[in-house]
């Protein structure tokens, strides 16, 4: 029964990244996302899954792994966004700097 308390855990955090996840790779919106925010969750999620591993707990290291792998995604993604519009902005204004 932990267990099984643990895994819906795991997948309630997973599918709450997916409304940022669709609005940055299939929206390409990327407003409104603080990237050092999101290295920082990783980071948490990081020592979580550190300590599932030292602790043997698969709930855990499922559940952390997973999500690990969304925010990577989800931070990958709002950094190609911002370098693609940074290039895009560049080249329609070349006589005048942005970023």
């Amino acid at each position: 029964m932990i267990d099984a308390i643990g895994i819906v855990a795991g997948v309630l955090g997973v599918i709450a990244w997916w409304p940022q996840l669709k609005r940055v790779w299939s929206e390409k919106r990327h407003d409104g996302i603080s990237v050092p925010t999101f290295l920082i969750v990783c980071l948490s999620i990081s020592l979580w899954l550190a300590f599932g591993v030292l602790t043997e707990s698969m709930p855990i290291i499922a559940a952390n792994a997973v999500t690990l792998l969304v925010l990577l995604i989800l931070v990958l993604g709002v950094v190609k966004l911002r370098k693609q519009e940074k290039r895009e902005w560049e080249e329609a204004h070349p006589d005048q700097q942005k970023f």
